[in-house]
């Protein structure tokens, strides 16, 4: 579970039992995520997660980078695509399409994070129930 406390005007940390922490904030705040970045992340973030150990296993380096970007509807009230982009060194790989081919298919298979923006997953919100009071009879 992750818990969001508003820690300021415009600016929140959300944090998991782990002890871990991140602070969230309107796009453009300093020293802050926007949601949109922390959904950019999360997509950049899974697919390096998800395909880390086979990149660096055929290739013999230790550097692999992400870079990911929203792509946002006319309105900017939504994002239609985030195209992520992996980089690493290929100079030691024999047959990098093989590589290519492995890789998209374990962020196809197991990125839980790309595999929900696929399906467009739901997000309920619920929020307090009003109290209800109860007239006294007079």
């Amino acid at each position: 579970m992750i818990n969001l406390e508003r820690v300021g005007e415009h600016e929140f940390v959300a944090s998991n039992g782990r002890g871990a922490s991140v602070r969230i904030g309107r796009k453009g705040q300093e020293g802050s995520f926007s949601p949109v970045e922390l959904l950019v992340a999360a997509a950049a973030g899974c697919a390096m997660v998800t395909s880390e150990t086979l990149i660096l296993r055929r290739t013999g380096g230790e550097k692999l980078t992400a870079e990911a970007d929203a792509v946002q509807s006319e309105s900017g009230n939504e994002v239609i695509s985030i195209p992520v982009t992996l980089s690493y060194d290929l100079s030691a790989v024999d047959d990098p399409e093989a590589l290519e081919t492995v890789v998209r298919r374990a962020v196809e298979q197991f990125c839980t994070v790309t595999r929900t923006l696929k399906q467009s997953a739901t997000s309920p919100l619920q929020l307090p129930t009003p109290l209800q009071t109860t007239a006294e009879p007079l």
